[in-house]
């Protein structure tokens, strides 16, 4: 499923930035599971209220495996929630890749 174009940019602001280090996960980390060859997206249909919402699956550059909460907003990424991912979204993860 392509979602977001070869360039991505990313929408930080006091709303999102900073949002996920309860879960020790930096702004810059997140933004690197696009970066993912392997990645996997998903339409996120429960959580598309107002707006359409996806969440994707995928490495970092140290190899650490996160799964995120995104939309799409005047063309740029904005990253709602970031975690690392549970062992059955592993096993998706490595199945389909």
């Amino acid at each position: 499923m392509m979602v977001v174009k070869d360039a991505l940019e990313f929408e930080w602001d006091k709303g999102n930035i900073g949002k996920n280090k309860k879960h020790n996960i930096e702004d810059k980390e997140a933004e690197e599971v696009f970066l993912d060859e392997r990645k996997k997206t998903f339409k996120d249909r429960l959580h598309s209220g107002g707006e359409e919402r996806f969440r994707i699956v995928g490495k970092t550059k140290k190899g650490r495996l996160l799964f995120v909460v995104f939309t799409i907003r005047k063309g740029k990424v904005r990253i709602i929630s970031v975690r690392d991912i549970n062992k059955k979204e592993v096993y998706l993860y490595e199945k389909e890749t």
